[in-house]
C-alpha cells in the first residue's frame, strides 16, 4: 500500500494532503521544518516504511521506520501540531490553520485499520513525503 503526503511548509506549521494508492484520503498536520531538530521539526522528505504499533498512550497507531537522526516517529492523532506533536504526523479530516486541523481520531482509525490489514496480508506500507 502506498501512502503519499504532499506537504506545504509554513513558519507556524506544516500542512499536507494525504493520498492512499493515489486516492485522496485526508490531510495531515506537522511541526514546521526546523532542520530535522528533535521534538521541534517535522521529519525530512523521503520514503519510509510504516509499521503497526501499540502503546498505552496512543493505543493502536503507526510508526515510521528508519527516519534519519530520529526515533519513534509516529502517525497518531492530534489537532494542533505545536501542542500535540513532537515530530510526529497527525492525520486530520479538515485543516483549520497552519499545523491545525479537526477530527484527527476518526481519520487515524481508518488509516490504522487499512495499514493493519495490509500488514496482516504481508503487503508493505510505504509512506512518501514530498513537497
Amino acid at each position: 500500500m502506498d501512502l503519499v503526503i504532499h506537504r506545504t511548509y509554513f513558519e507556524e506549521g506544516t500542512n499536507g494532503v494525504l493520498f492512499i494508492n493515489a486516492s485522496f484520503f485526508g490531510f495531515t498536520i506537522e511541526l514546521p521544518w526546523q532542520d530535522n531538530t528533535k521534538n521541534l521539526s517535522c521529519i525530512p522528505e523521503g520514503i519510509y516504511e510504516v509499521k503497526p504499533r501499540y502503546s498505552k498512550r496512543f493505543k493502536h497507531h503507526l510508526q515510521l521506520i528508519d527516519v534519519p537522526n530520529r526515533s519513534l516517529i509516529l502517525l497518531h492523532s492530534g489537532n494542533d501540531a505545536k501542542r500535540d506533536l513532537r515530530g510526529c504526523i497527525a492525520p486530520v479530516t479538515q485543516l483549520t490553520g497552519l499545523g491545525k486541523g479537526l477530527q484527527s481520531q476518526p481519520l487515524l482509525q481508518q488509516l490504522v485499520s487499512l495499514c493493519y490489514q495490509s500488514h496482516d496480508l504481508n503487503i508493505p506500507v510505504l509512506l512518501t513525503i514530498k513537497s
